[in-house]
């Protein structure tokens, strides 16, 4: 009896690292943060589309949310101080001043 129960005591000895093995990986996505939207005014948009200020060449994609590079001057807009524009790659950009973060892009 002592040997059968030794033996037991031995396979539990041996399934236990076994069992401790065996794990479960569980991989979870987070949503990326929402970009903030800002409603810029219609005649924000008019008067961006008016101007006509020669266009800088910039290597990479502007992308909204992302600053406008220190080498690109912006254009605050006239009566409304809150925004700014400049034109890159041929496309219109509106800017918040405060930040150069860029709010939109028009082709």
């Amino acid at each position: 009896m002592r040997r059968l129960i030794a033996l037991a005591g031995l396979a539990s000895l041996i399934a236990a690292p076994a069992l401790a093995q065996t794990t479960t990986t569980i991989i979870t996505q987070e949503a990326a943060p929402a970009a903030t939207v800002v409603a810029v005014p219609a005649p924000v948009r008019t008067y961006v589309t008016q101007q006509t200020i020669p266009s800088v060449t910039y290597e990479r994609q502007i992308v909204v949310g992302e600053p406008l590079p220190q080498a690109v001057e912006y254009h605050v807009i006239p009566d409304n101080d809150g925004y700014a524009y400049a034109v890159v790659n041929n496309q219109r950009v509106i800017v918040d001043p405060q930040t150069r973060s860029v709010i939109e892009v028009y082709d």
